[in-house]
């Protein structure tokens, strides 16, 4: 067996984790030492009687190489802190996960990325502006990175494979089942599209609350940046917003009305020093994105897709808002919006704000 694979076996142990581990193999050298050494030498490290105890008997009843088998029967492979393709934004993080499991591909992983999150049970507003910066920063190359929950996270992952984008989902159970069950087919997509879903638990795995709270580290530091949409006012999203500020990531937030519970985490925020998101053009010149090194070629390029001459036709004799533009085109919001944020880049229409746009 190899050193990583000793390393995913031990793991695979559930109380061990990466603080403990980095300590045990800064003692024992080597993870194939850890799986063998004996009850006298574990215990030499400080660790409970009980804990030594427990890993023993599951050292003992552990198959490393069926382990392996059922991985490669899901199609689940694993990547750990010294391989190559671990993700480099993880890499200097207080508390990385040490290995990873992912179905797809890390790929996506190398280019930006803005972690979009908020509450599972979003109004008709947060669905609205989700959708619009998910399929925005998607059509330009930008990967989303959420956690495929209910509600924002679903949407954000959704938008963004709409106009053919990357993203990525980080799951709070082993990647032997989706939770919830009914986003099997989203992650299957998510993967089919060049994206991967990932976790940090082993197989079999369940979907504790707890998981949720703890893998929002690893959203967050994926990221270049995190997009609050809403959220209650002690709600998960500001956990991962909290993650992101200790990371020295920037932390965005959507205005929402004042008067919703489901504005408050991001009002908080706000009040708090994260930077206002109104339209994906906040996102790119704050974050300095390399979309924008072109921008002087991208100003030139006249309309080259009937799309782009469609909406600038419908635009010709005034301002129009986002759902007029829907309704007169007769396409799908995500689209329109997507299509808006690369004519806005290109110079051809005009974010007016408030959803209105203008042709130049």
């Amino acid at each position: 067996m190899t050193e990583n694979q000793y390393l995913v076996a031990i793991f695979a142990f559930n109380y061990f984790g990466s603080v403990r581990i980095k300590l045990l193999l800064s003692y024992f050298k080597k993870a194939q030492k850890i799986w063998t050494c004996s009850r006298d030498e574990l215990s030499e490290v400080g660790l409970p009687e009980r804990r030594v105890s427990a890993f023993l008997d599951f050292r003992k009843n552990f198959d490393i190489e069926k382990y392996f088998n059922r991985l490669c029967n899901y199609n689940i492979k694993v990547t750990t802190i010294f391989d190559a393709d671990f993700p480099k934004n993880l890499q200097d993080l207080d508390g990385t996960p040490m290995i990873l499991y992912y179905k797809g591909v890390l790929d996506s992983l190398k280019t930006n990325s803005v972690a979009i999150v908020g509450t599972r049970r979003m109004t008709s507003y947060g669905r609205e502006v989700t959708e619009r910066f998910s399929s925005g920063l998607g059509n330009l190359g930008v990967t989303i990175i959420s956690g495929l929950a209910r509600g924002v996270d679903t949407v954000a992952h959704k938008a963004c494979l709409s106009v053919n984008g990357k993203t990525v989902a980080v799951l709070g159970n082993g990647l032997d089942t989706v939770y919830p069950p009914e986003n099997a087919n989203l992650a299957d997509e998510i993967i089919k599209k060049g994206g991967a879903i990932i976790s940090e638990y082993p197989l079999g795995y369940p979907a504790l609350p707890v998981n949720f709270a703890i893998r929002n580290r690893i959203v967050s530091g994926l990221s270049d940046a995190v997009i609050v949409i809403e959220g209650a006012e002690k709600s998960g999203t500001l956990l991962t917003a909290g993650h992101a500020a200790e990371q020295g990531k920037t932390v965005f937030a959507v205005p929402g009305q004042i008067t919703s519970p489901l504005s408050a985490a991001p009002l908080y925020l706000l009040k708090n020093g994260a930077k206002i998101a109104s339209s994906v053009k906040d996102i790119l010149d704050e974050l300095d994105f390399q979309i924008k090194v072109d921008k002087e070629k991208i100003q030139e390029i006249i309309p080259d897709t009937p799309e782009e001459a469609n909406l600038l036709e419908i635009l010709e004799n005034e301002p129009l808002h986002l759902d007029e533009l829907v309704r007169i085109s007769g396409r799908k919001t995500s689209e329109i919006s997507a299509r808006l944020t690369i004519m806005e880049m290109k110079g051809m229409v005009k974010n007016l704000g408030q959803g209105i746009y203008r042709k130049n």
